[in-house]
């Protein structure tokens, strides 16, 4: 028997992401869009002195398991740098795209389990990660000197 794939767990995930609120003035701000289904992202970041994530906003008009994922990343976002969270959209996207084998290393992505299969759903559910790590990245590229 195959698990539901909006399940309990996503639908309570939608209504509690934080960080929900725009950044007044943000180093870097990246929206990415799903172009299947219409789901639009948008992360602004801060970084601190050593180039981890010191401030988060969001602005996230997602389906289920993009607003899941957004509240997944948000919840554990702030402390990494721009390579940390590249990496973790890498691992996140292979194992989609493998569809099957156990969910990276990050606090709750195995709610994702029951999409594998399902591949239209992918790009939704990268939406957070893919914004959050080039504007990570963007804002990095934007301390180093010239």
């Amino acid at each position: 028997m195959t698990a539901p794939l909006y399940n309990a767990e996503i639908l309570r995930l939608t209504t509690a992401i934080p960080h929900d609120q725009r950044l007044v003035d943000p180093m870097a701000s990246v929206e990415r869009r799903s172009p299947i289904c219409g789901s639009r992202i948008t992360v602004d970041v801060n970084l601190d002195e050593e180039g981890r994530v010191a401030e988060v906003g969001m602005l996230v008009r997602a389906c289920a398991l993009g607003q899941a994922s957004a509240a997944l990343l948000a919840n554990h976002v702030v402390g990494l740098d721009a390579e940390e969270l590249a990496a973790m959209r890498d691992r996140l996207t292979e194992w989609l795209a493998a569809g099957e084998g156990a969910a990276p290393e990050w606090p709750g992505l195995d709610v994702f389990t029951p999409a594998l299969p399902y591949t239209a759903r992918h790009p939704s559910i990268r939406l957070a990660f893919e914004a959050a790590a080039q504007a990570a990245e963007d804002a990095a590229a934007a301390r180093r000197p010239r």
